[in-house]
């Protein structure tokens, strides 16, 4: 019985050996592969094909493609793994009209630019000149245009602060159909009222108005042209109540000469 184990032993030695040597020589595969693996992303990250390829942006009307790539530091010069997507995110929310971006990086050599921008709510009337009112209550003096714009209302003696503030949000809560149909709005403060304006519409009418609740009334100006002769032009009126009062003759035939 002893020598029969012991006979048995011995032939089990060599599977062992041979079982440590397969294990073995798959530990030295497995960092041959590593080592082969760190060498190639160092050569990589030093050579000219980590370098960014192509540059993506996605989500600008107003700014242009390129402006966005040089705003945010990085160009096919750029090594990709040199990019902070916090950074280049940050010096694209410098911008004015840049309300959000967001960067990601494709490997190995890709660059997407997200951003959302800032919505133009209005113009400001300067001069000669129309500067752009942005959502957030900002007059962007470096985006002054000389064209009348026809897609916004254009505002008259506006300025940065709490009345310009409370114009665009009351704004923004109304429909587009009706901020469409809006041609000036004209900031006339009085001794009652603080934040009266004037708008004169596309249709012809004059609407007098206070922002404490302008949105509130102005959403039912359909309706209330719906009861008027459009022919018969004149001032309605939203400061307390809601009537009508129609311009003299010579007032007309004034504003028409």
């Amino acid at each position: 019985m002893e020598k029969g184990k012991i006979v048995a032993l011995e032939e089990r030695i060599p599977k062992l050996k041979e079982q440590r040597r397969r294990k073995a020589n798959r530990r030295l595969v497995l960092l041959l592969i590593l080592f082969f693996t760190m060498i190639a992303i160092i050569a990589y990250s030093q050579s000219p094909l980590s370098r960014i390829k192509t540059i993506h942006v996605n989500g600008n009307e107003v700014y242009s493609d390129a402006e966005l790539i040089r705003a945010s530091g990085v160009s096919k010069k750029t090594n990709i793994w040199k990019v902070k997507k916090s950074d280049v995110a940050s010096k694209l929310q410098q911008l004015s009209e840049i309300k959000k971006a967001e960067i990601n990086i494709h490997w190995p050599n890709t660059i997407d630019i997200e951003v959302k921008e800032h919505k133009r709510v209005a113009y400001l009337k300067q001069d000669k000149t129309y500067l752009p009112v942005m959502e957030n209550g900002e007059i962007l003096n470096d985006r002054k245009t000389k064209i009348i714009p026809v897609n916004s209302p254009i505002l008259f003696e506006f300025k940065e602060g709490k009345v310009l503030n409370l114009m665009v949000k009351e704004l923004e809560n109304l429909p587009s159909e009706i901020v469409n149909s809006i041609s000036e709005i004209h900031y006339f403060p009085k001794k009652t009222d603080q934040y009266h304006i004037s708008l004169f519409m596309n249709d012809g009418f004059e609407v007098s108005a206070t922002l404490r609740s302008f949105s509130e009334k102005m959403v039912h100006y359909p309706s209330i042209m719906s009861q008027l002769d459009p022919k018969k032009k004149g001032i309605i009126d939203l400061e307390v109540g809601s009537y009508f009062k129609a311009f003299e003759p010579e007032v007309e035939e004034n504003k028409g000469e």
